[in-house]
């Protein structure tokens, strides 16, 4: 279409007010404008189409033929497009709310909580997608992630949600009182990941320790990880977070911590408003970080 031949849309509005009010005074109330910027609105149509429109008509105005036929396409077409961006509204407003995020947030943090959102917003159906895979948020999908990282998602707006630690952890069962100082020590321990998750690896890279040969990963879901880390299966990185209660206890020994700066928990969704379920379930999650227990 070649929109440099349409008029501006903001004459066709002001034109079909007054056709509906025949007033400009009318027309300006119901546009929120003044009735000269209505009327001069009007003037710059009929300027673009080369016909007279309206008519002076003792306190008000009447519509000549052209405006008549005019004004009748309008209706149509401004009615078409309010049905338009209606059904939308009620279709966002309706479908599930997609939400993903890590299994081990999943079963640490959102689930013995999850029960009161749902008390308090009952008409709100919920999709929970506990991955490790980084899935897209797109128009029409999942609405909102959480991520851990440094809120640093290029595309996307990130707001802090749980600030925390990345750290290696093992049960003092496994490592008993044994001194770490160089991460190469932890070579020779069996290693516990999880599923579609490579961090262990990156972790070591990053440290500059090359194992000599195929590591000992045993690579499970996310809450499985969490319940052998506490038996003593193996060696593991995880939020330290969701860990401080057994650290707390000495069950669980921090062998190593990467503090690095904004390192946490992400709330993670697209730029632009939030429809109404995606934005009472971003203001839930907020006041649950703030509450004192927010492990």
């Amino acid at each position: 279409m070649d929109w440099r031949g349409i008029p501006s849309l903001t004459s066709l509005r002001a034109f079909s007010a007054v056709a509906d009010a025949l007033n400009f005074s009318h027309a300006g109330r119901e546009l929120n404008v003044s009735h000269a910027a209505v009327s001069q609105q009007v003037r710059s149509l009929e300027a673009h189409l080369g016909v007279s429109l309206v008519m002076r008509y003792g306190r008000g105005v009447t519509l000549t033929p052209e405006g008549q036929e005019l004004a009748r396409s309008l209706e149509n077409a401004f009615q078409g497009i309010r049905s338009a961006v209606d059904a939308l509204a009620d279709s966002g407003s309706v479908r599930p709310l997609q939400v993903t995020m890590t299994p081990a947030f999943a079963v640490s943090w959102l689930m013995p909580r999850i029960s009161d959102f749902r008390l308090q917003h009952p008409d709100i159906e919920l999709m929970l997608n506990p991955t490790a895979e980084v899935v897209a948020l797109a128009p029409g999908g999942v609405d909102v992630a959480i991520r851990f990282g440094d809120g640093k998602w290029k595309g996307l707006d990130a707001e802090p949600l749980l600030p925390t630690t990345f750290a290696i952890v093992a049960a003092r069962s496994l490592v008993g009182d044994r001194e770490f100082v160089d991460p190469e020590q932890l070579i020779d321990y069996p290693w516990l990941q999880e599923l579609g998750t490579n961090e262990l690896s990156l972790w070591l890279e990053r440290q500059g320790v090359i194992a000599p040969g195929k590591l000992d990963i045993t690579h499970l879901p996310g809450y499985m990880v969490l319940d052998g880390l506490r038996r003593g299966d193996g060696v593991t990185a995880s939020a330290r977070k969701f860990l401080e209660a057994d650290i707390a206890a000495g069950n669980l020994r921090v062998l190593f911590e990467d503090a690095r700066p904004g390192s946490g928990y992400y709330i993670v969704t697209r730029h632009g408003a939030m429809r109404p379920p995606l934005k009472a379930f971003v203001s839930w999650l907020r006041r649950h970080a703030q509450m004192p227990d927010n492990r």
